[in-house]
């Protein structure tokens, strides 16, 4: 069954209301006395939803102590012993560095002293052991909400390129080209230099994103994401061929698209399939 988009003016338009559905999840898991998980990517497409979502905290004076924030994926690189690991946290494309300056700070900021995140409430797949993901959320009762994004070329979701298996869970990946060439645009630190790209990553699964969300969101903006949008618009389910098509083979699956990319969308003349 294909998932009607929502559309809206703007990527800040979108970003609001995002942020209200976190928002009111927040509110309802604390008057439950329960955590509240909430996967989260790096990059561009969820950027306005974080923004809008630190306002709401300020301007509900929501208590964050019961919030964790499940990043999705991190660029890995060679460490001293072969062995990959962590990007460096200080690493502009960091997702351990993007997770605590661009969506733990500000929502902290906002909660204001003595409500906010705890430290150890980001988490963040270990490469060394990325199975005990999978188990830590099923332990932690599931994701609540995960917001995902796809990839403008090839439709990757968080690190899972095309062709990555239905029952895939939290691993380590090779990157390919397309996935690192879309990353191009998500972090202009690179310089555009696809061999400043890293070419490993530890990401979430295809199964970890289905079996372990209660709901998915998934967010669209930008002219650059026609092709992302009409893909995503036609998906009845899992199509290995564009990752992101995962969200519809998910519970309560909502996508959300701005005017650009939905006008871009329609522009798009290839058939979709």
């Amino acid at each position: 069954m294909r998932v009607a988009p929502d559309v809206f003016a703007d990527p800040q338009a979108l970003g609001r209301q995002a942020a209200e559905l976190v928002a009111d999840g927040l509110e309802r898991s604390r008057l439950a006395g329960r955590p509240y998980l909430l996967g989260c990517p790096g990059g561009r497409s969820a950027a306005t939803t974080y923004a809008a979502l630190a306002q709401l905290v300020g301007r509900r004076r929501l208590d964050l102590g019961h919030l964790v924030v499940v990043m999705m994926d991190d660029y890995l690189v060679p460490g001293p012993g072969g062995h990959l690991e962590h990007e460096d946290d200080s690493a502009p494309h960091s997702c351990i560095r993007f997770g605590r300056e661009e969506v733990v700070a500000p929502l902290n900021r906002a909660a204001g002293r003595g409500r906010g995140m705890p430290p150890d409430q980001l988490w963040v797949p270990d490469p060394a052991h990325p199975d005990r993901y999978d188990d830590a959320l099923a332990a932690a009762g599931g994701v609540d909400l995960f917001l995902l994004a796809s990839g403008a070329g090839d439709g990757h979701v968080a690190f899972n390129a095309p062709g990555s298996p239905a029952g895939s869970r939290t691993r380590v990946v090779s990157l390919p080209d397309s996935t690192r060439r879309d990353n191009l645009a998500t972090f202009p630190t690179f310089g555009g230099r696809l061999d400043a790209v890293p070419g490993h990553g530890v990401t979430v699964g295809i199964d970890t994103i289905v079996r372990h969300s209660a709901s998915v969101l998934m967010l669209v903006s930008g002219p650059d994401k026609g092709r992302a949008a009409a893909r995503l618009c036609a998906a009845t389910g899992y199509d290995p061929a564009w990752p992101a098509t995962v969200f519809a083979a998910c519970a309560r699956p909502r996508l959300f698209l701005d005017d650009a990319a939905r006008r871009a969308a329609a522009a798009v003349t290839a058939p979709v399939g």
